[in-house]
């Protein structure tokens, strides 16, 4: 793996595309012809810039392009309806990513979700899929709601009404601030949310999966990894992760460019 060079000067295409009725922000990295498309899928409080230069570095490193876009309700996309139904994720995957992939013209690709952006990939590969998908990559993902991701999530709450998350997710998100926190504050802690679950659709995923997940998650526990590695009917690769907590591509930002790159050079 060689990262020695800056991404920064790499063009990036900044766009809004009109998917499923929502004008999406869209950031693009350009590639080597032949490669697949990374497309990256955020977290539950994550947008393109949550991100930060984690899509650029690995487009860079794996020679692969890159898109990267923020869901209705997220950074400068347009906003959503809150409270979000609680098969929010499902519309995500099932409807509203396949209508971004067309309307971006992506082909061959490969699905890098972290949290809920990686159970929406996983939906996505197990429900409708688009053609070219050649592999998916998740971080932290969720298959069912465990108490652990309860519990940290009530936390957060507290900490958005009387400490600095607003603040500070405010730096992202701007004037959808509110929407993006409650829509995912909100649905994940409405009590009908613990029977969520999407084990459903992993005996239909058949392409490569890299499953990454830190031994310290707050979110979730290595129950969802070894979910995802029992019951996916493609082959798993399975990378649990030190002295790591629910974000891998910035608590072990070396690390994770390193396994990521790995596999996908392999695909």
């Amino acid at each position: 793996m060689d990262d020695s060079h800056s991404p920064e000067s790499r063009q990036t295409d900044i766009e809004f595309l009109i998917v499923d009725g929502a004008r999406l922000e869209v950031h693009r990295f350009p590639g080597e012809a032949g490669k697949p498309t990374l497309v990256f899928l955020h977290e539950g409080l994550g947008c393109i810039d949550v991100w930060r230069d984690f899509p650029a570095r690995l487009a860079y490193i794996s020679g692969c392009p890159a898109l990267v876009f923020s869901r209705s309700g997220y950074g400068r996309s347009d906003p959503c309806d809150v409270p979000r139904p609680l098969t929010y994720m499902h519309n995500e995957g099932l409807t509203v990513l396949p209508a971004l992939l067309k309307s971006a013209a992506v082909g061959d690709h490969v699905l890098i979700g972290h949290s809920d952006g990686g159970s929406i990939a996983l939906i996505n590969a197990g429900g409708t899929p688009a053609p070219g998908l050649k592999s998916v990559i998740t971080m932290a993902a969720h298959v069912f709601c465990e108490t652990l991701s309860v519990v940290s999530i009530a936390e957060a709450k507290t900490q958005y009404e009387t400490g600095d998350l607003r603040a500070r997710l405010a730096i992202y998100h701007r004037n959808n601030v509110d929407c993006a926190f409650w829509g995912w504050n909100k649905a994940w802690l409405d009590p009908d949310f613990m029977q969520w679950n999407i084990e459903r659709y992993l005996p239909r995923i058949t392409v490569p999966q890299l499953a990454i997940q830190g031994y310290d998650d707050p979110y979730g526990t290595i129950a969802q990894v070894e979910a995802i590695a029992a019951q996916s009917a493609g082959p798993v690769q399975v990378c649990m992760l030190e002295n790591c907590g629910h974000s891998p591509y910035k608590e072990r930002v070396r690390k994770s460019l390193e396994v990521i790159s790995d596999f996908i050079s392999r695909l």
